[in-house]
């Protein structure tokens, strides 16, 4: 019987105490990235072969996530049949227990599925908290989950007209911070939402004092590197009256990495990668092979 299976499985992370989603190499050692442990447990389910993931979208260290993907092959020893998706979801959690790691859900998907190149879009949350002059004003359920700003009040009027400006299509190349992939990466990217809205706190019912609170959501197919961070600061500064709506303009139509003003990054512990979506055509197994498992079982 022919066991093996490709799976596509959904996991959340609070990414304080992690290099980033991705594997790190074993030469850093006291680094590890979210990759390595879901491989780890991946490998005391004892495959055939090891299992190597292929995670749909990166994040940065100290970046969370609701929920990312990753696909990947999975054979079982003893030509056992693939693993029940609920199974896989229980039997990973348990290796990852220790961990601030979740597997939620999982799919068997045709053998031709990725995870990265399948995906129709992103969403990112970012949260910013204002108000905050020391850490310590926040209750411990946002500690490193969101952004802290001394700021009580921001011009959330001129943010969201310096976002109209960044939503819909545009070459984002002075929105994305350089890196070694940047040469092969079209700058060109379709912003299907860009909003603003107010947020609340993990513990707003249950705090001694009211936290007010802020979310930018950012949903595209996919986005460049450090994006969503340099958008936010960007839009933040807005905000705050140290950036214009035309001086964000100007940076936009510069299409150059080097537009971007210096110390305007937002730091990574605010944002959540929040939705991965794919086609449910894309995630259907044919009947047919349920089928010819089920004969040979």
């Amino acid at each position: 019987m022919h066991n093996r299976a490709r799976y596509l499985i959904f996991f959340q992370y609070i990414g304080t105490k992690y290099s980033g989603v991705v594997g790190v190499s074993r030469y850093q050692p006291g680094y590890s990235g979210v990759q390595d442990h879901l491989e780890e447990a991946l490998r005391r389910l004892k495959p055939i072969s090891p299992v190597s993931l292929l995670v749909s979208s990166r994040t940065d260290s100290g970046v969370h996530a609701f929920s990312n993907s990753a696909h990947f092959d999975f054979q079982r020893r003893n030509n056992k049949p693939p693993f029940a998706e609920d199974v896989l979801v229980q039997a990973l959690n348990f290796y990852l227990r220790a961990e601030q790691i979740r597997v939620t859900r999982a799919h068997r998907v045709p053998s031709d599925f990725h995870a990265r190149f399948r995906a129709q879009s992103r969403t990112y949350v970012y949260r910013m908290a204002l108000g905050v002059c020391s850490h310590t004003q926040l209750p411990l359920t946002e500690c490193d989950l969101c952004w802290g700003l001394r700021d009580k009040e921001l011009d959330v009027g001129a943010m969201r007209e310096a976002a109209a400006l960044l939503a819909g299509t545009h070459d984002f190349s002075s929105f994305a911070a350089e890196s070694h992939e940047m040469v092969f990466k079209r700058p060109v990217r379709n912003m299907d939402v860009l909003s603003i809205q107010p947020g609340l706190s993990f513990a707003h019912s249950h705090f001694h004092r009211e936290i007010s609170l802020w979310e930018l959501t950012f949903r595209s197919r996919s986005f460049l590197y450090r994006q969503v961070r340099r958008m936010t600061g960007a839009l933040v500064a807005v905000g705050q009256g140290r950036l214009s709506v035309s001086q964000l303009a100007d940076i936009l139509k510069a299409r150059d990495t080097r537009a971007y003003p210096q110390n305007m990054l937002a730091p990574a512990r605010g944002l959540f990668l929040t939705r991965v979506d794919y086609k449910e055509s894309d995630l259907q197994l044919s009947d047919q092979l349920y089928s010819n498992e089920n004969a040979t079982d």
